[in-house]
């Protein structure tokens, strides 16, 4: 298949994927496509919302739809790296074997990353780095394709651990999920009240996401788009030439070029989805705020004036 025909061939999947996924996900239209975008890109996402919006149900609804295994791991204050990595035990034979921990499947749900310490924190993001994991000197590869959607708890601080920067960076997005509209609660709690359960057709298969997402690395770029995403990254750092008063007044640190790597890469996917054979400058418009707002850090005088990531983003563009 020519990679013209690949693209459609996406295109109409994603309706499709889209279609499956409504059946038990209702509205959360953005999340969803930010979900997609991650997965599709090859990267990994950061899902901010209080507790109860069905962060999970979303995860496990949209890894049966793409035909992938899920785990969830729920992370702890008292959790150990070997807890989610594996561990080696001894046999009946007196023999070292190694039992697989919860980080080998497809995608990964990290229920809560800031409720556990750092030590494990870490053992995760090697693994969503590296693909792979070392454990008693054995190297074992992780299955592809790979994606961690890991949630934090906005409202609970307490006696948590927040994810430094040079961690949050790690993932591709950020993506914030917000209450239901009171029309899309009412069709929540009629559809959950029942004794109905929809079931979710795969419509993929593991080789060909990873197909999709080498088709997508092969889209075209030009440099006038290129040199947008970057020109944008650089105006967020406060001691760029290329960042304005607005910024020094209210940013403490802007985004690396991992941010820039990412806005070409998520404008690609979005570029693709949307049936086009080369990113726009509105395709990383589109993509931008999901990828900048958890690599600028704002300083006191923006949050003493109430000023958000997404207004900072878009004076920006």
């Amino acid at each position: 298949m020519s990679d013209v025909a690949a693209i459609q061939n996406l295109v109409q999947k994603r309706i499709e994927l889209k279609k499956e996924i409504s059946k038990i996900i209702v509205g959360q239209e953005v999340v969803v496509d930010q979900i997609l975008l991650s997965i599709f890109s090859g990267g990994h996402a950061l899902l901010v919302g209080v507790p109860g919006l069905a962060k999970t149900l979303m995860v496990n609804t949209i890894s049966q739809a793409l035909g992938l295994d899920f785990k969830r791991i729920q992370f702890t204050p008292d959790l150990m790296p070997s807890d989610i990595l594996g561990s080696e035990i001894l046999d009946e034979n007196r023999q070292f074997k190694f039992i697989k921990g919860p980080i080998f499947s497809n995608i990964i749900l990290a229920d809560e990353i800031n409720r556990t310490p750092p030590k494990t924190q870490a053992a995760l993001l090697e693994a969503m780095q590296e693909r792979a994991v070392t454990i008693a000197g054995q190297h074992y590869k992780l299955s592809l394709p790979y994606f961690v959607l890991a949630t934090q708890n906005p409202i609970e601080q307490e006696g948590t651990y927040p994810l430094p920067e040079a961690q949050l960076d790690r993932f591709m997005f950020a993506i914030k999920l917000d209450y239901p509209s009171f029309s899309e609660e009412v069709q929540v709690v009629k559809s959950t009240t029942t004794d109905f359960t929809e079931k979710i057709n795969p419509l993929f298969s593991a080789q060909e996401i990873i197909d999709f997402q080498q088709l997508i690395r092969r889209i075209p770029v030009a440099d006038n788009v290129i040199e947008y995403a970057v020109t944008l990254v650089s105006k967020t750092r406060p001691d760029n030439p290329l960042s304005n008063e607005y910024i020094k007044n209210y940013l403490d640190w802007g985004a690396g070029p991992r941010a820039s790597q990412n806005l070409i890469l998520a404008a690609k996917a979005h570029a693709a989805f949307n049936g086009k054979f080369s990113p726009d400058i509105e395709d990383v418009k589109a993509v931008a705020t999901g990828i900048l707002r958890h690599r600028i850090i704002k300083n006191y005088k923006a949050d003493a004036e109430g000023i958000t990531e997404e207004i900072i983003i878009q004076k920006l563009m």
